[in-house]
């Protein structure tokens, strides 16, 4: 069998780490649904506890499905290891607990999800860890931030909800020359799109719940980089900060998921820049933030940093403000109102009062969130259908 390296992105993503030839034939991998594992003698469990023996001891520690979902996603995201986790936030939070400690400085974008900020704002900031916002669209003020010590650099791209993007490679060369971590989280994007790590990044986190599982059948998360990073979050993080371990299943849902994805987000991505630029040409539309216009303001990044397409998430503010949101939101009947993302339905979601109401109506000015804005993940049902239905909501 050729080496995985060997093979192009979507060939990984359906053959990287398995041979059937090792499973009794099995073309699926098989499903270890077990809790613990049995040792061939007492010597040898105290030999695999003590690291001295390689092998399987529980499955909070290790299991073979969720290992190989780890070997996969390392390979698409180019980095030397992974670790699943129970979710995305369980990713965020296992790496940064085991990279911070009390007094540390984590610098990190004006725009994150929700839960992301409520955990920096609130739960970082409880023991002690110092978070910096800054706009990192702003090179001179991402350079100013890490003139003083800091330890980690988050940030998102493209940002949820509002679709911001960041340098990857400007902020990451000024991050390592300051000595800090470098995590991105590439939920929006996913390897097929972006590789952070090839850019400059040290970590890239995932919710796995979103494009890579892909059918809004599980909760999952992963963290990508290089060994020694991964092992520390792994043993640290994982294991004892926040047992935030994957399930078997779950992990056997994602590997699943990525045997279609470069199919899908190059749907999900001509559809949305159909529908995006429909909707900048509508009156009821007063901006339209997607990337893959020629008239976005980071358009030419977009450009530099995208590899095959733009996504398939789209920000937009209506005239009309909050009200018009409401209105346009429960106008759709095709399209679902929910949050998450990058299904096969088309979820629309109002960021303010719904994902992103961790925030205070305040703090939701100053980070560039607006009442009015709307959140479209579109899916990969027809066009002329989502547009239908669009349009007879926009109407509203």
């Amino acid at each position: 069998m050729a080496s995985g390296q060997d093979w192009a992105f979507e060939t990984r993503a359906i053959h990287e780490g398995y041979d059937p030839a090792d499973h009794h034939g099995a073309l699926a991998p098989p499903v270890y649904m077990t809790s613990t594992f049995c040792f061939e003698s007492a010597e040898s469990g105290a030999r695999r506890f003590a690291g001295e023996e390689e092998g399987y001891i529980y499955t909070r520690l290790g299991n073979p499905t969720i290992d190989l979902l780890e070997r996969r996603l390392a390979s698409l995201e180019g980095g030397e290891a992974a670790a699943a986790t129970a979710s995305g936030m369980g990713a965020i939070a296992a790496t940064l607990w085991t990279l911070l400690r009390p007094g540390d400085r984590l610098v990190t974008d004006m725009t994150l999800y929700g839960c992301t900020f409520a955990f920096f704002r609130h739960q970082l900031a409880d023991f002690g860890i110092v978070v910096e916002h800054v706009d990192m669209t702003d090179q001179a003020a991402v350079e100013a931030a890490l003139s003083r010590p800091a330890k980690a650099v988050f940030f998102e791209t493209p940002a949820n909800p509002n679709m911001r993007l960041v340098d990857i490679a400007a902020v990451s060369a000024a991050a390592r020359r300051a000595g800090a971590v470098v995590i991105v989280d590439n939920t929006y994007a996913t390897p097929l799109l972006q590789r952070p790590l090839a850019l400059g990044a040290h970590l890239v986190v995932h919710s796995a719940t979103k494009y890579l599982g892909g059918h809004g059948d599980l909760v999952a998360g992963a963290v990508v980089g290089d060994g020694e990073l991964i092992s520390r979050i792994r043993g640290t993080g994982i294991k004892d900060a926040t047992g935030a371990v994957i399930s078997p299943m779950d992990a056997m849902l994602v590997l699943r998921g990525l045997k279609t994805l470069q199919l899908r987000v190059e749907r999900h991505s001509a559809s949305a820049l159909e529908i995006a630029g429909r909707l900048k040409a509508h009156p009821a539309v007063s901006q339209v933030l997607y990337p893959g216009l020629p008239g976005h303001p980071q358009h030419d990044l977009a450009r530099r940093q995208f590899t095959g397409g733009f996504g398939g998430m789209i920000a937009l503010e209506l005239t009309g403000g909050r009200e018009a949101a409401v209105r346009f939101l429960n106008g759709l009947s095709l399209a679902r109102c929910a949050v998450s993302l990058g299904d096969a339905e088309t979820l629309v979601q109002h960021p303010a009062s719904m994902t992103h109401s961790t925030y205070t109506p305040e703090e939701r000015a100053a980070h560039g969130i607006s009442d009015g804005l709307v959140r479209i993940s579109v899916g990969l049902e027809a066009v002329a259908d989502l547009w239908r239905d669009f349009e007879a909501a926009l109407a509203a």
